[in-house]
């Protein structure tokens, strides 16, 4: 490689990686607990547990269930119905003030399925897990926030690539995980820097592309909602206001036979971001560990119950779906999370000698000058 070609690339991983390393530090390091947030959340308590009832115990319908939602948040409204994948005799409530109110200010608790009992859980509004998670997604700055996030994740992408490509020609030169112990301590972290760069090159690429997808989520719902939703629900574009809102008891039966083949993830209220003003939506999910991520809504006339659109996927949508469980390595179980945890910590470790490297390379200089 020439040299001219050489210090082209040289200058662009030196300060893609100085411009985004402090903001990838904190991603790492809140990243890390996030992995295993469930497993957390259980011990610290913050995950309610049922009272043990037997099997046969029947269900609440739906709208006895809403109606338990709003006896325990009096004043509010519903906006989200939701499911817990780790709880069948569960259902996860979002409400507040109002439908449209943002996601941060609404408050999240679980339901008893069979009872309507109303469970707390501390982890989703403002617990320790909580505060992880607004760092990680947005550094609690909302969008200019997740919009900085990106930008220093398209960043770690180029100082990637970048790092690779000057790695290529010492490679030719030596055997492949050379770290080099007879020579200087900057030599040796210089070998060590590039040998965790190559092993987790794969890893930190996946993670930062769906890094920058996840936090770009806000402007891809916005372009969901005014591609795809707006066009499902142009023939009530000058309906009058909704007067009365069917029981919601027969929703899921409803999306079950208009959408076959596929099980309910969530329901979204009239007036929220992901339905519109005359409708219930009801996302709905494949059967299978990778189709469970991608989400076909379909929506419910919420004055007559008639299904009025069974939702196609924009590619974009179906991105941000396989995205997000894929950043924190949520497919395959607890051996992808201790995997993940691992990687995590070597691009930790990768970091940090980054920066070790740069300021003896910048020291150096220094006194070479005078």
């Amino acid at each position: 490689m020439k040299s001219k070609t050489i210090r082209r690339w040289s200058f662009i991983h030196t300060w893609t990686s100085l411009i985004c390393t402090a903001f990838l530090l904190l991603l790492a390091l809140t990243g890390l607990p996030l992995i295993f947030h469930h497993e957390i959340d259980h011990l610290l308590g913050d995950s309610p547990q049922l009272r043990e009832m037997p099997a046969d115990t029947p269900r609440l319908n739906l709208q006895q269930l809403v109606k338990a939602a709003e006896a325990h948040r009096p004043g509010e409204v519903m906006q989200y119905f939701g499911s817990e994948d780790d709880e069948p005799n569960a259902v996860i409530a979002i409400m507040a003030a109002t439908a449209g109110t943002e996601p941060n200010s609404s408050h999240t608790f679980m339901l008893d399925a069979r009872t309507g009992e109303a469970l707390e859980m501390p982890s989703a509004n403002g617990g320790i897990m909580m505060v992880m998670l607004r760092l990680h997604v947005d550094m609690f700055a909302g969008l200019p926030g997740k919009l900085l996030l990106a930008f220093m994740g398209i960043l770690f992408v180029l100082a990637i690539i970048s790092g690779a490509v000057l790695y290529l020609p010492f490679m030719r030169r030596q055997t492949f995980a050379t770290v080099r112990t007879d020579k200087s301590t900057r030599l040796r972290w210089l070998d060590l820097h590039n040998l965790i760069g190559v092993v987790t090159l794969t890893w930190a690429l996946v993670v930062g592309v769906t890094g920058v997808i996840s936090a770009c989520a806000d402007l891809i719902i916005a372009a969901w909602r005014t591609d795809s939703l707006t066009a499902m629900v142009e023939p009530y574009r000058n309906a009058p206001p909704l007067t009365h809102l069917a029981p919601a008891n027969r929703l899921l039966d409803i999306a079950a036979d208009a959408a076959p083949g596929m099980r309910p993830d969530f329901i979204a209220f009239p007036g929220t971001r992901f339905s519109s003003e005359h409708h219930y939506a009801v996302f709905m999910k494949g059967s299978t560990h990778l189709t469970s991520h991608l989400l076909t809504p379909v929506l419910i006339d919420a004055s007559t119950l008639e299904v009025t659109a069974v939702g196609s996927r924009p590619w974009y949508m179906d991105a941000m779906g396989m995205s997000q469980p894929l950043h924190f390595g949520d497919y395959g179980g607890m051996p992808m999370k201790i995997l993940w945890a691992a990687l995590d910590l070597l691009t930790i470790v990768m970091l940090g000698s980054g920066l070790y490297l740069w300021w003896v390379r910048r020291k150096a200089a220094k006194e070479a000058a005078r």
